[in-house]
């Protein structure tokens, strides 16, 4: 691999920012709309796909990367930031919601990081950011944020964004853990990844959690985080003002419609 190495720095508690210092003509690569703030002598410079060193050359080779991108519903595009100054250099990307950013030397983890389609958030150029798709039937078919994970590989440095508070659990050989799909941030490459439907008809139908629930077997390590975007969207849109009316209106407005109605 032809990784740069990069420093960096986190800042922030719940919305979190990584600082990343560049070398003169040290690049990083970070998803389209992730820019926070960068120094003067910074080039910025749109790509297809990830501008890995390892990827195709060519125009077919960018459109084959851009392609993959497409199907995790990612943009075609990812954004390289160069220092073309004489000295060190800062960029600054933020995260998306609230949640934090986890550093991850892909160095220490045999060179391979599976995460959501939507968890990458920057890395060092070099590192290329491609599709995972799960081999097994039912996790296909019934895996939802866990049927098309991306899959990270070089040597270098990525941060991937989690919602929440995010937990590491280093699992033994032969350990297994059961969590929501939702759930799960990444995993070592050699996690074994499956589906299964929640036992008993009562329990699935009426317990609230879903049908199905991510399997997860080590050797491996694994990235679990709280507050899944999706599960944080539905609860948005359930508490959103319905036709007719808000939705569990409170406050002064509401009282006083309450006691005074409309005396019209």
């Amino acid at each position: 691999m032809n990784n740069h190495e990069i420093d960096f720095k986190l800042f922030g508690d719940d919305m979190q920012f990584v600082q990343v210092e560049l070398d003169p003509k040290e690049t990083v690569v970070a998803e389209a709309g992730s820019l926070m703030m960068m120094d003067d002598g910074i080039r910025m410079e749109t790509i297809f796909g990830d501008g890995s060193s390892n990827r195709g050359s060519g125009l077919m080779g960018k459109l084959l990367g851009a392609g993959k991108r497409m199907l995790t519903g990612e943009s075609l595009f990812m954004t390289t930031f160069t220092n073309e100054g004489s000295g060190k250099k800062h960029v600054s990307f933020a995260s998306p919601y609230p949640g934090k950013i986890v550093p991850m030397d892909l160095s220490e983890h045999q060179g391979k990081i599976i995460c959501q389609k939507d968890a990458f958030l920057a890395a060092a150029k070099g590192v290329s950011v491609g599709i995972e798709l799960q081999r097994k039937l039912g996790t296909g078919f019934f895996g939802g944020e866990g049927f098309i994970m991306q899959k990270l590989e070089g040597d270098g440095m990525a941060f991937v964004h989690a919602g929440g508070t995010i937990y590491e659990k280093t699992l033994a050989p032969g350990e297994l853990i059961r969590l929501d799909t939702g759930c799960l941030v990444a995993m070592t490459g050699n996690v074994d990844y499956s589906i299964e439907a929640v036992g008993g008809v009562k329990t699935a139908l009426f317990g609230g959690e879903g049908l199905f629930l991510a399997t997860l077997q080590g050797p491996g390590t694994v990235w679990v985080q709280s507050l899944p975007f999706s599960r944080l969207a539905s609860r948005v849109f359930a508490a959103m003002p319905q036709s007719g009316g808000s939705k569990g209106e409170g406050g002064l407005a509401g009282m006083f419609d309450f006691i005074g109605g409309d005396n019209d």
